[in-house]
């Protein structure tokens, strides 16, 4: 794709974002508490993308595969936007007794619970722990952007391929316990009497569903023009289905499991995480979820024809996507409303205005390096 249609996009995105957050943050002289839940919202599903990116990206140079190699730079941009994303952190971060209720010191004075969690979940380690995530997430991310840019100038293997390799291996370790506790921070510590110990994995899950899902829709556009056109194969675009069908699984086990596990325990500081979403209008929502998030793209994601075409595959994505902020609203927002069933305005305009200013960086950093990887020559040819 030529530079000018990346910079049209690019600023299309940027525009876009601006005037969704104008109209949020004009709806916080009237809300204040609504606008820095539906930021909040905003930036967690947005943060899935880059850290996903990062995820996949160690898991590409550990495996291999023809699949790696097309999405490398998309991948690569994606985790260059993990600065944005430590700086769009920085207002909850000075929010967290309006969003948090371990934060707030009457609750806690009334609360044995918070009070014994309170070593834990106190607002000085909370911007600790939030900063060593971020820490170690751009460690990794410049550490393989540097011995990609070193492999792509050399144009050779030999040298780079295994601190790929090694700083992949570690990486992923690192990943699994900073994404882990990063969840718990986040989001399980809006409930702070419940807790799930699979719940690290569900958000990884979905993490990586989100990135696979937003690199598809990408790739659909590089696609269109040089040097892409002549790379990308349906065989690649089938495989990258492939992926989405299998983190798609993955999050339906997850999800299940967890939900078994509390059903089956039936204990009474466990149950009223789902008794809040499934009851009322959520319990709704959460068919939409079973239906949209898991059944209909494991139908379409079984047949070979959807996943070769990649324009209908692209549309698969979107829905995903689309059904990815559904999911993050499930989860979040009736830990401010309880069962009933509060979505505002602002709920759409904050993810759009924070999406729309993270496209608009990673379209930036899309275009400063070549799309065409190193490992070029090693795609077989297909059809």
């Amino acid at each position: 794709m030529t530079a000018e249609r990346l910079s049209g996009m690019r600023n299309k995105a940027l525009i876009a974002g601006a005037a969704a957050l104008a109209v949020t943050a004009a709806g916080m002289a009237a809300n204040p508490d609504q606008f820095w839940r539906s930021y909040l919202l905003g930036f967690l599903y947005w943060a899935g993308v880059p850290v996903g990116c990062l995820a996949l990206l160690m898991l590409h140079h550990l495996v291999g595969g023809g699949w790696g190699i097309v999405i490398r730079r998309t991948l690569e941009a994606g985790t260059r936007t993990l600065p944005l994303v430590a700086v769009l952190i920085l207002p909850v971060l000075m929010n967290i007794p309006r969003l948090y209720l371990w934060a707030q010191p009457d609750k806690v004075a009334h609360d044995e619970l918070l009070k014994h969690k309170a070593p834990y979940l106190n607002t000085p380690f909370f911007l600790g722990r939030t900063a060593f995530y971020f820490a170690v997430w751009m460690a990794l991310a410049w550490l393989l952007n540097k011995y990609s840019d070193g492999q792509e100038k050399s144009q050779s293997d030999g040298t780079w391929k295994p601190k790929l390799q090694l700083v992949s291996g570690l990486g992923l370790l690192l990943y699994g316990l900073t994404a882990t506790f990063a969840s718990v921070d986040w989001v399980m510590s809006l409930d702070p009497h419940w807790f799930s110990t699979i719940y690290g994995v569900m958000f990884m899950v979905g993490g990586a569903l989100t990135a696979m899902s937003f690199v598809i829709v990408v790739m659909s556009r590089l696609v269109r023009s040089e040097p892409m056109a002549a790379l990308m194969k349906p065989n690649h675009f089938h495989d990258l289905g492939n992926l989405m069908f299998a983190f798609v699984m993955l999050w339906a086990y997850v999800s299940f499991s967890q939900y078994l596990i509390i059903w089956s325990g039936n204990l009474p500081e466990e149950i009223p995480w789902y008794l809040h979403r499934f009851h009322g209008a959520w319990g709704y929502v959460a068919v939409a979820l079973l239906l949209f998030h898991f059944a209909l793209p494991f139908v379409l994601l079984l047949l070979r024809t959807i996943k070769r075409k990649a324009q209908v595959l692209a549309a698969v994505a979107i829905g995903m996507l689309i059904m990815r902020l559904v999911d993050m609203a499930w989860v979040v927002t009736p830990s401010f409303h309880g069962e009933h069933i509060s979505l505002h305005w602002m709920d759409v305009t904050a993810p759009v205005g924070i999406g729309g200013l993270w496209v608009a960086f990673f379209l930036t950093q899309l275009s400063r390096r070549t799309l065409e990887p190193v490992e070029a020559h090693l795609l077989e040819g297909g059809h």
